[in-house]
């Protein structure tokens, strides 16, 4: 039953891993960015939040992860987006 099933091209394939390894050097590009952003204008606040009340420290913290993972896929989903649509023209 395999057999009805179509193969990807070796092109297709290379295509396929170019932009995963792309899209990959962007979403790290934007990880570290964002690290070093919240590094800098939060690192401060969020030091003092840790000593002094550790619990919404830990919420604070939960909220900045999921908040880089919605915020950076979103971004770096919209960015390949406009790099195919322009390459495809």
């Amino acid at each position: 039953m395999r057999g009805n099933m179509a193969r990807p091209g070796k092109k297709q394939v290379r295509q396929t891993l170019q932009a995963f390894v792309a899209e990959l050097i962007v979403y790290s590009l934007f990880v570290i960015i964002y690290f070093f952003a919240v590094l800098h204008f939060l690192g401060q606040w969020l030091v003092q939040l840790e000593i002094q009340h550790i619990r919404t420290y830990a919420v604070v913290a939960i909220l900045l992860i999921i908040g880089q993972a919605v915020i950076l896929e979103a971004v770096t989903t919209g960015l390949m987006r406009f790099l195919r649509r322009g390459r495809s023209e």
